[in-house]
C-alpha cells in the first residue's frame, strides 16, 4: 500500500519545540516526511513535494496556488491561527476538501494561565511590590495593599467567548467570580448555558472589576475598544490584553493608562518587538509581557500530538476532531 506524503515545515519554531520524539517516530510510522527540518523549506523543494503531498504542516502558509497540489487533504497549521483569506485560497479548499486546521486548541491552556496569573498579579500590586522592594523603597503589610484586591466574588468581563476563554473560565471558578461576556457571535443560550451573562460591552465594561480581551480578530473588530468605551472602564479595574492588540485603539489605551484611568496587564502589541521607546513601556500600573503567553516549551508539545492524531484519523476515513477546522463563516472575516 503507497503511504501518503506529508510536508513538515514548522519553520520558524523549532522541530523539536512543537513535536516530541514520540510524536515525530507516530508521524513517520504514519506517512513519508517530506523535509522536517528546522529551516524553512527551499521553494523549489517544496515545488517538487506539491503533486504528492497529503498535508502540509507549517507554521504560516505563503501564497500558493492550489492547482498544483492535487492530493492535498489538509493544510496544518502550527502558529496559533487560520491563514488569512489574503494568503490562502479557501473557496479552492472548501470546494475541494482540504481541511483547514490550526493547532489553536493547544494554545488556549496556556494562555488562559498566563492571563489568570496576570491579573493576578495586577490586583494584587506584585509586580510594582517587588520593584519598590529591589529599590529599598518597600511597603510591609496594610500600607502596601492599599489599592489591592484580592480575585474572589469579583466581577468579571470575558470580551469575546470562543476556546480561549473557555479555558480560563474553569481557571477562575475557584474564585467564584461571577462572569459577564460578550460575544456577537454566539447566541444568548450559548453563554448561559455555561454559566455566564451575555451583555453588551456598555454593560460589561462598567460593572467588571478584571476584564478579559479574549476574542480573535476579525475585521469588524479592529480597534472596537476604542477610547469611548475604554473611557468606560471603572478605575479600580483590571484590562487584561492577551488574545491580539487589534481589538484596541492601543494609543487611547496607552493614554488612558498615562492618566491613571484604570490598570491593565498587557501580552500583546501591535508591532512586535515593540519600539523602545514606544510610551506604553513607562505606563503607571501596567504590567508588560512579551507575548510570552502561548510560548510555553513543554507545552507546546500538544501540538504535535494534535497534528498526528488528526492524520491518524484522516488517514483512515474519519474527520480531525483534535485541531480547529475552518468555518467559510468565520475565515471570511479573518483581516
Amino acid at each position: 500500500m503507497t503511504r501518503q506524503k506529508v510536508v513538515l515545515n514548522p519553520y520558524p519554531r523549532p522541530l523539536d519545540m512543537v513535536m516530541s520524539t514520540h510524536d515525530a517516530e507516530r508521524l513517520h510510522d504514519l506517512v513519508d516526511v517530506i523535509w522536517g527540518k528546522d529551516e524553512n523549506i527551499p521553494e523549489s523543494e517544496f515545488a517538487r513535494a506539491c503533486g504528492e503531498a497529503y498535508a502540509v504542516i507549517t507554521s504560516s502558509w505563503q501564497r500558493r496556488s492550489l492547482d498544483d497540489m492535487p492530493n492535498l487533504r489538509a493544510i496544518m497549521e502550527t502558529g496559533g491561527r487560520h491563514p488569512s483569506p489574503s494568503v490562502l485560497d479557501y473557496k479552492t479548499c472548501f470546494a475541494r476538501g482540504i481541511r483547514v486546521l490550526s493547532c489553536a486548541p493547544a494554545y488556549g491552556p496556556m494562555v488562559a494561565e498566563m492571563a489568570l496569573g496576570m491579573a493576578i498579579a495586577a490586583a494584587r500590586g506584585i509586580v510594582s511590590a517587588h520593584r519598590d522592594f529591589a529599590a529599598g523603597e518597600e511597603l510591609y503589610l496594610y500600607p502596601s495593599n492599599s489599592a489591592a484586591f484580592t480575585l474572589y466574588d469579583q466581577p468579571v468581563g470575558f470580551v469575546g467567548f470562543g476556546g480561549l476563554a473557555q479555558s480560563l473560565k474553569p481557571l477562575l471558578a475557584p474564585f467564584r467570580c461571577p462572569i459577564q461576556v460578550y460575544d456577537p457571535w454566539l447566541p444568548a443560550s450559548f453563554i448561559e448555558e455555561r454559566g455566564c451573562a451575555p451583555v453588551s460591552l456598555q454593560d460589561l465594561l462598567p460593572n467588571a472589576r478584571v476584564i478579559f480581551v479574549l476574542a480573535i480578530p476579525s475585521n469588524e473588530n479592529r480597534a472596537m475598544l476604542d477610547r469611548k468605551l475604554l473611557s468606560l472602564i471603572r478605575s479600580d479595574a483590571v484590562l487584561v490584553l492577551i488574545s491580539r492588540s487589534h481589538l484596541v485603539d492601543f494609543d487611547a489605551l496607552t493614554e488612558l493608562l498615562h492618566e491613571g484611568r484604570f490598570r491593565a496587564a498587557i501580552d500583546v502589541f501591535p508591532q512586535e518587538p515593540l519600539a523602545t521607546d514606544h510610551p506604553i513601556r513607562t505606563a503607571p500600573n501596567t504590567i508588560l509581557s512579551a507575548h510570552r503567553a502561548g510560548s510555553v516549551w513543554q507545552d507546546m508539545h500538544n501540538i504535535g500530538r494534535m497534528v498526528v492524531d488528526d492524520l491518524e484519523t484522516m488517514l483512515a476515513g474519519l474527520p480531525p476532531t483534535r485541531m480547529q477546522s475552518a468555518q467559510p463563516e468565520i475565515v471570511y472575516r479573518l483581516p
